[in-house]
């Protein structure tokens, strides 16, 4: 009774097992450590992960009755005590693990009523835990000078390696050091070191442990200690994983290894970053979704680079990084197909007026293409004909979540990066990519659950994975790139005035994302996905391709490979009148749908054209004599000026008939031109002047406003054949282009030249 009083009056004071903690890499390879309240510095650690001739050594010498006795050794009291009386000085002690730990726990001074009130906290001690769990205290908790708690932080703060795979002479080593830690530091004291360490083994030759020659071999083993190296990788994801769970020890999936050897990669690479730009890469196992290296600045260290800021997490505009989400999602919704025929013309809204991020337009360009060179006016396109509520809900229901202003609804803007997403969310969304269609956010730790959401289906993801690496139906590449890197799926992005650098690769084993830009958001010129991020990501993939196999190549039972005509989207024959280009598109359940319309052009979807012939084959009236009704499928209006002659409208309709001329078709204006300038021309400064290059433009035909632009961005309006005044400074080549309230566009190529 009174014992369980006094347990209760004074009760163990039990570590805080919090108190330090540590976060380990997927080996135990310790990445980041944070001190207790004193400034200790303890790694956590199991008697199951300590070498076996550390705990052999260890009882052995220190307490070889441990797991028989009830916490004090009485012989072994009374026999020490006689070999202190008999020497007058203390030459022994008698002290179990038990004490040793209770005295680490409660210290109290060596007098007589210290030691009672040790011995009261070793049977208190034995009345709680078990033999095991006072074990455990001991290894994390025996002193080895300094700030240095425990044997898993003695080896790999001392020896350079884990407690687990200690030898026969570093495991004696490490049994003696606690006994007197200052005395015996090997960096100070080798010789005392190496002697104290030799006692060890002669004790178990002599109690016959360890055999003569294991001992005579460890005795010859020099002292090697490993130079000053704490813990140093990943601090970011150190920090964030401490945050996010509880526990002493941390083991997390991060490979040390990889880690180590992407962090020199990126130390590398602060040359060629800008003033104050960072840097954020992950690498991520995409069957299980386990970062296996994660680097959330350029230099942990580096104020100027704000490199306390973790990137990964960072909310920045995507740029073009979320194109390949909606390619899926409209593949799946059966509105299109790889080789559908989209449209790269000028586009005018009320409010929004999208442009390429390379300069001018490219007319008719596929699906594939499209994503491939990743333009913005057929993204536009798609995203009207699918919906961009639609797409936005679709991403974060899946677990791709986003961020708009306050009050603000998806507009159009979010597929060329008007809104805000992270690295981390990127990442788990292009998992769809390798994975049948199936996101999953990313995970720290071994015991963290796979959550995974479909976003597409394994055909979509499939057919986008093959146009991410540069491959057609027809077998012909999309790129030059694909050659380059032919198992990595990839895609940059870059946001509004050169933020955000992206880059993210779809490798067979591995996803990868690469941000470049300046935490503070503050623009850097000439700052954009390709070519900031993806050599980056280039060879951060050949860091990881070693060894792993290719991409499965076989498609998946839903997609089929069928020839396809445009302007239509039909499946005709090669030689019908309507085919006027033939293509292979890959196809998902045998579904071919129809080319996609401009939403804002009046003629702006492939135009069935019904007229009349007479005998002669010219164009008459319905009602002239001889008559006979003829269909011809023409192009989209807005695609006119990139088309080749012959396919044109006014080379693809026969000549009207003189004697009976057909009524003139309210859809059709004269065709719209550029006057002032003819396509090739080559302006040049007058009498070698320096500064812009003037000009005057007008507009033949259409009909309504004309909108111009340069190169992609609007320049000017002018109505009817009013002229435009332009002054041209940019040298280099440049593409004019010219629309009208009815979808038609004029177009030339020019060249300015330089200074």
């Amino acid at each position: 009774m009174l014992a369980w009083v006094a347990d209760r009056l004074w009760p163990l004071p039990l570590p805080d097992e919090d108190s330090a903690r540590i976060v380990l890499a997927q080996d135990g390879t310790p990445l980041w450590r944070f001190p207790d309240d004193q400034g200790v510095w303890r790694h956590a650690v199991r008697p199951d992960e300590v070498s076996p001739l550390y705990l052999e050594a260890l009882l052995a010498y220190e307490d070889r009755w441990f797991y028989r006795h009830p916490g004090v050794n009485p012989v072994a009291l009374v026999r020490a005590a006689w070999l202190n009386l008999r020497a007058g000085r203390i030459v022994s002690g008698g002290s179990t693990l038990s004490m040793q730990v209770a005295r680490l726990l409660d210290p109290h001074p060596r007098t007589l009523p210290g030691k009672l009130r040790q011995l009261a906290r070793t049977l208190q001690l034995e009345w709680h835990l078990s033999k095991d769990e006072i074990l455990t205290l001991y290894l994390n908790r025996a002193p080895f000078g300094g700030t240095l708690e425990g044997v898993a932080a003695a080896s790999w703060t001392l020896l350079g390696k884990p407690p687990g795979t200690l030898t026969h002479a570093e495991a004696a080593l490490l049994v003696v050091l606690p006994q007197a830690p200052s005395r015996l530091r090997p960096d100070r004291y080798p010789e005392r070191a190496t002697a104290a360490r030799d006692k060890v083994l002669m004790r178990m030759r002599d109690g016959e442990r360890w055999s003569q020659q294991q001992v005579d071999e460890a005795l010859q083993e020099a002292i090697m200690l490993a130079p000053p190296d704490p813990p140093g990788l990943a601090p970011l994801f150190a920090r964030r994983v401490v945050g996010e769970r509880d526990g002493a020890r941390l083991l997390t999936t991060v490979d040390a290894r990889l880690q180590r050897r992407l962090e020199a990669l990126v130390e590398g690479w602060r040359g060629r970053l800008p003033p104050r730009t960072s840097a954020a890469v992950v690498v991520v196992e995409h069957e299980s979704m386990a970062v296996r290296a994660y680097l959330g600045s350029a230099d942990f260290n580096d104020n100027q680079r704000f490199g306390h800021v973790d990137m990964v997490r960072a909310l920045r505009s995507p740029g073009s990084t979320l194109k390949p989400f909606l390619t899926g999602l409209a593949l799946d919704a059966g509105l299109v197909h790889s080789e559908s025929l989209l449209q790269d013309v000028p586009r005018v809204h009320a409010s929004y007026r999208p442009g390429n991020f390379a300069s001018g337009f490219s007319g008719p360009v596929s699906v594939a293409e499209a994503l491939a060179r990743s333009l913005n006016l057929p993204a536009v396109q798609l995203l009207e004909a699918y919906g961009a509520r639609r797409f936005y809900a679709e991403l974060v229901q899946a677990g791709v979540p986003m961020a708009l202003p306050a009050h603000a609804a998806p507009n159009l803007a979010v597929i060329l990066g008007g809104t805000g997403t992270r690295l981390e969310d990127l990442l788990a969304g292009y998992r769809a990519f390798a994975q049948d269609g199936r996101v999953a956010p990313l995970r720290w730790f071994e015991d963290d659950p796979l959550v995974e959401r479909r976003l597409i289906s394994e055909g979509a993801a499939w057919i986008v994975r093959q146009t991410l690496l540069g491959r057609r139906a027809s077998g012909q590449p999309l790129s030059m790139d694909a050659a380059t890197h032919p198992t990595l799926a990839w895609k940059t992005g870059t946001s509004y005035g050169f933020r955000d650098a992206w880059a993210i690769g779809v490798g067979p084993r591995y996803l990868i994302g690469v941000w470049i830009g300046r935490p503070d958001g503050t623009p850097v010129a000439a700052q954009f996905g390709v070519r900031s991020a993806a050599p980056l990501l280039f060879q951060t993939h050949d860091l990881v391709r070693g060894g792993v196999p290719n991409w499965r190549e076989a498609a998946p039972a839903e997609v089929g490979v069928r020839d396809i005509c445009w302007p239509g989207g039909q499946v005709l024959a090669p030689d019908h009148p309507d085919c006027r280009q033939l293509r292979q598109a890959w196809v998902l359940d045998g579904v071919v749908p129809p080319t996609l319309p401009l939403a804002d052009h009046p003629t702006g979807g492939a135009q069935r054209l019904v007229h009349w012939l007479d005998g002669e084959g010219q164009r008459v009236a319905p009602d002239c004599a001889n008559a006979r009704r003829v269909e011809t499928l023409l192009w989209p209006a807005a695609l006119d000026a990139w088309l080749p002659p012959q396919e044109q409208r006014a080379h693809r309709l026969p000549p009207a008939s003189s004697t009976c001329p057909p009524p003139p078709d309210p859809r059709a204006s004269a065709p719209l031109q550029i006057i002032g300038l003819r396509d090739g021309d080559m302006l040049r400064r007058v009498g070698g002047r320096k500064g812009p290059v003037p000009v005057s433009l007008r507009a033949s035909g259409g009909e309504g406003l004309r909108r111009w632009f340069l190169s992609g961005e609007p320049v000017g309006k002018s109505v009817g054949e009013a002229p435009l005044a332009l002054s041209l400074d940019r040298p280099g080549e440049h593409q004019l282009s010219v629309i009208d309230e009815s979808g038609q566009v004029g177009r030339v190529t020019i060249r300015v030249q330089g200074d």
